[in-house]
């Protein structure tokens, strides 16, 4: 039987024969790619489809991709899913698409709030509605389409339990090959808005930072192999202050 590691290897070889694909052709691809990683994560029992976490997430994901479905301008239309997995992980993703993954461990260890849900919730669907997966395979850099094969937006992975369970992607992808700093502070900025349109509170993505950065103290190994692409959770907090006021106006008309 085919490893989960194995699995995506697979799928991802397709996907980098396919380097400079269209829209259509990348979405299709990661579709295929999704569609068994969750099989495989189904049969080692850790798709969670019933705890209050995933009902919670659930809950905000489905709040959200109309608005998210609104903000669509790559020409194709989005099949969004969302799928749950039982992890310690503190992890999120998005594949192009819309094809998305929540750990539980992200929402339990940290606590998060629905709003502080919203805010990684609307980060990951910004990296997958700004195609960054897309531009990023499209680099035609060999290292870059592997990081990308999955097209996972990590920009949550800040740390693990050990855990040696991995969906979708290996550690070494997440860690190694993260997106670009202007990508992760577009998907900031456009996930901001896109929280405070479905009617999320934004004030909350501050504080969500706060969290992480606290999180990872004494991870010193993981904020490294973070830090040449990602912004600091300081900076990251810093500028989504500075679009507080127009994110704070679009939550208030969601409310009328």
């Amino acid at each position: 039987m085919m490893t989960l590691k194995k699995v995506v290897l697979v799928s991802s070889l397709a996907l980098l024969l396919n380097a400079c694909a269209d829209s259509a052709t990348i979405n299709q691809q990661s579709a295929l790619s999704y569609s068994q990683t969750v099989d495989k994560a189904r049969k080692q029992h850790v798709l969670d489809t019933s705890s209050p976490t995933a009902k919670r997430i659930h809950s905000v994901f489905k709040k959200m991709v109309p608005y998210a479905d609104r903000e669509n301008q790559t020409g194709e239309k989005f099949h969004w899913q969302l799928s749950v997995i039982k992890s310690k992980e503190l992890n999120a993703w998005a594949m192009p698409g819309g094809k998305m993954a929540f750990y539980t461990g992200l929402v339990d260890s940290l606590k998060l709030t629905n709003d502080e849900i919203a805010t990684v919730m609307g980060h990951e669907m910004a990296h997958a509605l700004k195609e960054h997966g897309k531009k990023r395979v499209n680099i035609g850099q060999f290292t870059n389409v592997l990081a990308e094969v999955a097209h996972v937006a990590l920009s949550t992975q800040i740390g693990a339990d050990g855990s040696s369970l991995v969906v979708g992607l290996t550690k070494d992808w997440a860690l190694d090959k993260p997106y670009s700093r202007s990508n992760e502070t577009e998907a900031d900025e456009v996930g901001l808005m896109l929280m405070a349109k479905a009617g999320f509170n934004p004030e909350a993505a501050p504080k969500l930072w706060q969290k992480m950065q606290s999180a990872s103290q004494g991870s010193q190994s993981v904020l490294a192999a973070l830090s040449s692409t990602h912004p600091s959770d300081s900076d990251r907090q810093q500028n989504l202050l500075r679009l507080m006021p127009q994110a704070v106006e679009l939550y208030k008309q969601s409310k009328k």
